[in-house]
């Protein structure tokens, strides 16, 4: 364990409290435009920020204040931080500029612009998938690639990742934030760590039969393709029982589908393997874990609170919840260069929020997420009569779907009857069962679940064959899987 793993919950808020002030008044207002204009059009002192119960005096951010448009295509750059010499001289107490003119007069100015560089010159970019929206950019300095580093190191620790283990990487290669915690994490650990690109660049076979050849005890990829991938080995009859650790991100594990894992793992002769889940976004720049857990029971997602501030508010109103009640995740960088995100307004909803007691699995003190997440992305208004709207929220498919075991893939659309724009909206499920099924006996079920469930009555549930609901939900040409399809008109 490091040193935050240990500290109580009354050190971490004091270290926090005094930090925030430091950040804000020191690199957050002097170097961002974009924050430096948000507090001078609300007429907020940053000076007056002291704590991090201060932070309800900062307006929040959203996916739509960074996300370009056509007016302003490059909005992402307002979020870097920007010093320069000038500003440097004015936002820097004594203490900080001392250290610089002293390394000047010994080292020469070339080395301070150097130094200075390595903290805040971006070098790396990763972005969001832009499933929904455009994809929107965030910047790393080698000073952030150090913070991933760290986050990536805790990680591991968290999960528990011996140094010899062997470890492979699913993740597709792109810009994104799960491969690059995950190299990372092998960089500075160190673990042995093969990417592979997942089933969009190595393609199922070969990563069979890379799994076959190196034996890693630790596989790490997208939930969906993970399934895909055990599903696919466990019909070839292959022998995982070295497999001791199976890592999901980039998408909600829920614990059915950990379950159905559990049994094919079982099947291929894995030993007691734990599932974790992880969770992450680009804002955030790295990603967080659970600790081992034997299901059905979750450790929630151990966090960082010498690099973050977490708040779980209520999304209505946006007011703060008591510890372990249900709320919206917000985030504020606490240490970052690069791109920089204060009160960011995540979309996430945790179901159990955030505690601050020790973990009663690992013993950590470090504040917990409850790893029960549902996107507000996945929450739709459906015209199903003419009266009005219908909010319906598609995670709830998805775990309904999810937990029958004799689905093995299944997709959710939402489309307008008869394609016309105007009209009522439907929903439509697809799905490929195992064989064997009595698939008229699944429809009924699955009809009265998601109707008992959701209110919303299916308007089919139509059954195809495994090849093409893969092909359907691009799992081996797409970034994640395609589990819900919104093909109304927008």
């Amino acid at each position: 364990m490091n040193e935050w793993d240990k500290r109580s919950p009354q050190e971490m808020r004091v270290f926090q409290d005094h930090k925030i002030h430091e950040y804000l008044t020191q690199y957050v207002y002097p170097f961002s435009p974009h924050y430096k204009k948000l507090f001078d059009d609300n007429k907020i002192d940053p000076k007056k920020i002291r704590s991090v119960r201060d932070l309800r005096h900062i307006p929040f951010t959203t996916k739509v204040d960074i996300t370009p448009t056509d007016v302003h295509p490059t909005k992402f750059r307002d979020f870097i931080l920007q010093p320069d010499e000038h500003k440097i001289k004015h936002a820097w107490p004594l203490s900080k500029l001392l250290p610089l003119v002293f390394k000047k007069i010994t080292k020469g100015a070339e080395r301070v612009k150097k130094d200075l560089a390595l903290e805040f010159r971006p070098n790396f970019m990763s972005a969001t998938t832009g499933r929904t929206a455009a994809p929107i950019s965030f910047l790393y300095s080698p000073y952030d690639i150090e913070r991933l580093k760290v986050a990536g190191v805790r990680l591991a620790d968290v999960m528990a990742a011996g140094p010899e283990d062997k470890v492979l990487n699913l993740f597709p290669y792109a810009p994104h934030l799960a491969f690059w915690q995950v190299a990372m994490a092998g960089f500075a650990k160190p673990l042995f760590i093969l990417s592979t690109g997942g089933g969009k660049v190595l393609g199922t076979e070969r990563n069979l039969i890379v799994i076959d050849k190196i034996k890693p005890e630790d596989i790490i990829g997208v939930p969906g393709y993970m399934y895909h991938l055990m599903r696919t080995a466990k019909e070839k009859r292959s022998d995982w029982s070295f497999v001791k650790r199976v890592v999901l991100g980039a998408e909600k594990v829920t614990v059915a589908l950990k379950e159905k894992m559990l049994e094919l793992l079982a099947a291929m002769g894995a030993k007691d393997p734990y599932i974790f889940g992880t969770y992450g976004f680009t804002e955030a720049k790295m990603a967080w874990a659970e600790c081992p857990v034997r299901i059905p029971a979750s450790s929630g997602y151990h966090t960082y609170p010498d690099m973050e501030i977490f708040e779980i508010l209520n999304p209505e109103t946006g007011e703060p919840v008591g510890e372990g009640e249900d709320g919206e995740i917000v985030y504020t960088s606490l240490d970052a260069r690069g791109s920089v995100v204060l009160r960011f307004r995540t979309g996430d909803l945790a179901q159990g929020g955030m505690v601050w007691s020790p973990c009663i699995h690992c013993g950590r003190t470090v504040p917990r997420i409850s790893s029960n997440i549902t996107r507000v992305s996945n929450i739709k208004d459906l015209h199903l009569t003419k009266i009005k709207g219908t909010l319906v929220n598609l995670n709830t498919f998805a775990d309904i779907l999810s937990s029958a075991k004799e689905i093995d893939e299944w997709q959710v659309e939402i489309r307008k009857r008869d394609n016309d724009p105007h009209g009522l909206d439907e929903l439509d499920i697809c799905i490929a069962v195992r064989d064997g099924v009595n698939q008229e006996a699944l429809k009924t079920r699955l009809t009265s679940l998601c109707e008992a469930e959701t209110e919303v009555r299916p308007n089919t549930i139509q059954i195809v064959p495994l090849a093409e609901m893969l092909q359907r939900l691009g799992m081996e040409t797409e970034m994640k899987e395609k589990r819900f399809v919104d093909s109304r008109p927008s």
